[in-house]
């Protein structure tokens, strides 16, 4: 089969080629899927420069999502024939032809998705979830604050805290951002590098939840945006992973910080988060409340710029690799 590598081992994004590698088998357990669509994630990003390594036992080759048909079905698992469309959740190997992946970890693609809008869902739907919802406890009612609005998994966090019945304040670098985040549903998007977010958050209401991508000097700002009983939920630190807070507050208003990541979780537990996603989240899916945003689509061999897409901060929603 043709799949991506990254060439040296780790480096730019011109390090990812297109090779001939081996093709996978379903193992006990696993499907094996013909890819159609390969969702493009900054932790893909980051493995490629040398600092997200996979795993144990994941493949070194990138990609956390795809969307395919089902070609081999290994022993025990039960659910899925062979044709069956699917999207799934991987711990690796999604830039490629052919995919095996935990039966589990698989979903059915939602009535009228084409390939790539289904493989846009998993690690967006999955990580929001996992996070917003049962991390940061989002009820309805209550507000969410999210940095990053416009990315993949901004895009996402509004639609399904919309879908949920809660309040949306978004914030995104540049007022174009701020207005494309206010369209797909934020009730109120800021311009962080020309708005003191941290005040008008406040004068609007303030938050009961954080969801930060960004880290460094923005957590303690986070914090002071939450309400009684607040949660600060991080999965991404692209500013930094340290930060000076003053606990006070954090005492005073009773405050909980917390954070995942996803990708290294068991396989039972990620096995736990589809069923879930596929109980609360897909049913949103079907009545029309949550749909994905696609930036842009690159055949397979435009991994170097699909990647610089993402590097490039410019892309609105998810960019995609098409087999």
């Amino acid at each position: 089969m043709r799949a991506i590598t990254i060439e040296g081992g780790h480096g730019e994004a011109d390090a990812l080629k297109l090779v001939e590698a081996p093709r996978p088998t379903a193992g006990p357990g696993q499907i094996l899927i013909a890819v159609k669509a390969a969702g493009v994630n900054r932790p893909d990003v980051l493995q490629r420069r040398g600092l997200y390594p996979p795993p144990p036992g994941a493949p070194e080759t990138l990609g956390l999502e795809v969307a395919g048909e089902v070609v081999e079905v290994g022993p025990g698992a039960l659910r899925w024939t062979l044709g069956d469309r699917v999207t799934a959740l991987l711990g690796g190997g999604g830039y490629a032809e052919f995919a095996a992946v935990d039966a589990r970890h698989a979903l059915p693609i939602p009535d009228g998705f084409d390939w790539v809008q289904a493989a846009a869902l998993p690690e967006t739907v999955f990580t929001v979830f996992t996070n917003v919802f049962e991390g940061g406890r989002l009820a309805a009612g209550e507000t969410l604050l999210l940095h990053g609005a416009t990315s993949g998994i901004g895009v996402t966090a509004i639609q399904m805290a919309k879908a949920a019945g809660c309040r949306v304040i978004a914030t995104s670098r540049g007022q174009a951002k701020a207005d494309k985040a206010k369209a797909l549903g934020a009730d109120l998007a800021f311009d962080s590098d020309a708005t003191d977010w941290v005040q008008a958050t406040k004068d609007a209401g303030g938050a009961d939840v954080v969801l930060d991508m960004v880290g460094g000097d923005f957590i303690p700002k986070n914090l002071a945006c939450l309400n009684l009983l607040g949660r600060h939920v991080s999965i991404s630190l692209q500013a930094g992973a340290t930060a000076e807070v003053d606990f006070r507050p954090v005492m005073g208003r009773r405050l909980t910080i917390t954070g995942s990541t996803l990708r290294p979780r068991p396989a039972d537990e990620k096995a736990r988060l589809a069923a879930a996603v596929e109980k609360t989240v897909w049913p949103w899916i079907q009545q029309g409340r949550l749909k994905p945003v696609i930036d842009q689509t690159f055949p397979l061999a435009e991994a170097a710029q699909a990647h610089g897409r993402m590097e490039s901060n410019d892309h609105f929603g998810k960019i995609v690799l098409t087999t």
